[in-house]
């Protein structure tokens, strides 16, 4: 039987509003990822004409996210093209970062300028969720800008568990003791706020934001390694973060890799956490696992660094596991680049060779020939910026979403 053609409706175009908003989207875009550009690099870049740029320029400029400066010094013939830079009053994100020994707060504007951040310990004994979340409601106060100073456009929030994007529930954080918590909706009541809050795991997150901003540029294939007590990984792919159906992917640190190993928190045993995490390596150097948290990690480093064998014999074991663990990732997702984040990205000059000989060994030699495993460049903020990626999203998706100075009053 011959199929009815589509009809025209559904192959209709974008509508003149709806390009609108791709086009801002796609300068901000550039902004945000690349920082200042001239209005020429942006015709090039996006492959407008300049009186198009130009007007779209002046759109953004007066939604208060883009200021215009003097061009930079002539490289050519014609006109110097005016210098476009991110507002430093544009609208403004509230990141916060949940790991298991510290919370970070920061308010962070487009391109990940971070213009106020606060990080404190966070004790074994004050990981229950109404305690993390009064601590946050706490610093979120002291740092958020009193309107009309700055918009708060919302509020992303990295957690090191397994949470739902759809609205905010940390289904299981088993190194926080936390099962199906309502992140979100506790956040949103300590907060005051009816602004969006997004949650996401922090490995996730971090990897878009080393991606964007940090030792992912210009790699279209990624993953972000991210370890503390636990370990995650985030992955971009073809240049899209994989998320899974309901966001719960990237569980790595849950991938038995010692089947006679220690228990694990999930109620497994012999996961890789177990033998990468921070408790392996305390205590294989002998320190208190009751200790955990980075002045017990920089102990058993400068331990390290002063030639103690203890301190050394541990780093190697949890290198060569990483290396064991590594090697499935790179066999199994064929990336441009590893990025090692957290305590990781600490310990990698210390492992690095470790890492080097294991995954030369266990890993497919196709897959193993171009990739780079380096530490993070964004260090322990990698998952806080994340969280400011996600909040930033609906904005950089439809700047138009910001209202004008006059739609405004």
């Amino acid at each position: 039987m011959e199929r009815s053609p589509t009809p025209r409706s559904v192959r209709q175009g974008r509508t003149s509003e709806e390009l609108r908003r791709h086009n801002l989207s796609a300068i901000l875009g550039a902004l945000h990822e690349g920082g200042s550009r001239s209005r020429s690099e942006l015709t090039r870049n996006t492959g407008l004409n300049r009186s198009t740029i130009a007007t779209l320029v002046a759109d953004l400029s007066q939604r208060g996210m883009v200021v215009e400066g003097p061009p930079k010094e002539r490289s050519g013939p014609g006109r110097p093209s005016p210098e476009v830079h991110l507002s430093d009053v544009g609208p403004v994100v509230l990141a916060i970062d949940i790991g298991v020994d510290s919370i970070g707060l920061a308010v962070v504007g487009l391109g990940g300028q971070m213009r106020r951040h606060e990080r404190v310990d966070l004790a074994p004994s004050r990981r229950k969720p109404e305690q993390v979340v009064r601590v946050i409601a706490e610093l979120g106060r002291s740092l958020l800008p009193a309107p009309p100073e700055q918009r708060l456009a919302g509020i992303g929030v990295a957690v090191v568990g397994v949470a739902r994007r759809r609205d905010g529930l940390v289904h299981f954080a088993p190194n926080l003791g936390w099962r199906d918590e309502p992140l979100a909706d506790r956040l949103r009541a300590a907060l005051e706020t009816d602004v969006s809050i997004q949650v996401g795991n922090d490995a996730d997150l971090g990897a878009i934001a080393e991606h964007r901003h940090g030792a992912g540029v210009g790699f279209a294939n990624l993953v972000f390694l991210h370890g503390e007590v636990g370990v995650g990984a985030g992955v971009i792919l073809d240049g899209r973060p994989i998320r899974g159906a309901d966001g719960y992917f990237g569980e790595v640190g849950h991938v038995t890799v010692n089947p006679e190993g220690r228990p694990c928190q999930c109620g497994s045993r012999g996961c890789l956490e177990t033998e990468i995490g921070e408790l392996a390596l305390l205590r294989a150097a002998g320190v208190e696992p009751a200790r955990v948290g980075r002045e017990a990690i920089d102990e058993v480093l400068d331990r390290a660094a002063a030639g103690d064998e203890a301190a050394l014999r541990a780093l190697r074991e949890v290198g060569r596991w990483l290396g064991i663990g590594l090697s499935s990732i790179v066999n199994i997702f064929n990336p441009d680049v590893i990025v090692l984040g957290g305590f990781l990205a600490r310990i990698h000059p210390h492992v690095e060779g470790q890492i080097g000989s294991t995954v030369g060994k266990r890993a497919l030699p196709a897959s193993r020939a171009g990739v780079q495993i380096v530490p993070s460049r964004l260090g322990v903020d990698a998952t806080l910026l994340g969280a400011a990626e996600l909040a930033l999203a609906p904005v950089l998706a439809d700047p138009t979403s910001v209202p004008t100075a006059v739609e405004a009053a």
